[in-house]
């Protein structure tokens, strides 16, 4: 039986970090913790933890987590792992059976080789030694530029609050990269012409 959709209780991301270490794949936490990352510090709490990984690596990663079984979260469900079900979503959710709890979301994205494909638009392409930093701690975390692009997307109080704190944290190139790719992706979007 898939418990709840609501039943979260993360992991925080060095849970994951240490269970990864030493994996050839590529792996970033991504969303509000990406942020917490980048600023060394909590900026608010979260009630998920996210992390990127090349689409075709998901296998290397799971094989870490073998108590822990993976639904595939879509449309408002989640399903079992299954390849038609994993084809369709990027989203694939880490179960904890013992407690029925989700611990993290695995996001499956499409890639190149070592280069990053943004899935909302294929043309934006970055190699992931660009797009994948190490906190102090020694997590890896995605780049604050690409956190903020998936963020605009929804624009929910948490991706607000995570844009006024993680703004003014931008370096220019990163600001210049954020500018336009948001001209691509989500054209005229607020957050394009804030801090200029």
């Amino acid at each position: 039986m898939t418990p709840n959709i609501d039943a979260w209780q993360a992991w925080h991301p060095s849970v994951v970090a240490a269970r990864l270490a030493g994996v050839a794949t590529p792996w970033y936490v991504a969303g509000g913790w990406a942020v917490d990352l980048h600023l060394g510090r909590v900026t608010r709490e979260h009630e998920d933890l996210e992390i990127g990984i090349p689409r075709s690596q998901f296998a290397e990663i799971a094989g870490r987590f073998p108590e822990l079984a993976f639904y595939v979260a879509g449309s408002g469900r989640v399903i079992p792992a299954v390849p038609s079900a994993m084809d369709a979503e990027h989203q694939t959710w880490a179960l904890d059976p013992a407690a029925e709890l989700w611990r993290f979301d695995v996001m499956r994205e499409p890639h190149d080789g070592d280069t990053w494909i943004a899935r909302r638009h294929p043309s934006l392409r970055r190699p992931y030694r660009e797009i994948v930093l190490t906190s102090r701690d020694g997590i890896p975390y995605l780049s604050p530029d690409v956190v903020l692009l998936f963020k605009a997307r929804y624009g929910r109080p948490k991706d607000e609050a995570d844009y006024a704190v993680l703004a003014p944290a931008l370096t220019p190139a990163q600001r210049t990269w954020l500018d336009a790719a948001l001209d691509l992706v989500h054209p005229g979007h607020p957050w394009q012409t804030r801090d200029r």
